[in-house]
């Protein structure tokens, strides 16, 4: 019997317990829901420092946000950081919370009903995401740390222009 990669992405189905008009599924000891749930808690984490970080007066000394916000670059990027981090998070809250559900109502009535997984597979695509969410908000950062220095630049200039 050949083994498909598909049979590697999703986990060990259960195991059908048979009862009084009722089937019981009784699950294998895993831990994708437990990574789920922490990768989606590191997701957030990495969220919350990169927005915090984007506005963080550095040295005492605020940028406004238009001013920051004035450029394309910075926007974008913020933008493109902000939607893969909430795809990331549906990627990975998906599967994790499926499973959770599978392993908690492991009570069927239906007698035909087979001991139900969830696609755990897509948790390495909610990883990835997660990775490039935290890449797009380091090169955000990097947009905004140039357009703080412009900031300041110019304004350093302007006082020296009335000095």
């Amino acid at each position: 019997m050949a083994v498909t990669p598909m049979q590697y992405a999703t986990p060990a189905s259960g195991h059908a317990i048979s009862g009084k008009g009722v089937i019981i599924c009784k699950y294998p000891s895993e831990l994708s829901v437990v990574y789920g749930y922490i990768s989606t808690a590191f997701l957030a984490a990495a969220c919350v420092a990169g927005y915090y970080s984007l506005f963080y007066p550095y040295k005492g000394r605020a940028v406004p946000r238009a001013a920051i916000f004035c450029s394309r670059w910075c926007s974008s990027y913020f933008c493109v950081a902000s939607a893969t981090t909430a795809v990331a998070a549906a990627f990975l809250l998906w599967p994790t919370v499926q499973e959770h559900i599978h392993h908690i109502h492991n009570v069927h009535t239906d007698i035909e009903s087979t001991c139900p997984t969830a696609k755990t597979g897509i948790l390495g695509g909610g990883a990835v995401m997660s990775l490039n969410s935290a890449l797009f908000w380091l090169v955000s950062l990097m947009l905004v740390m140039n357009a703080r220095e412009d900031y300041f630049e110019l304004e350093d200039n302007e006082k020296k222009e009335y000095i």
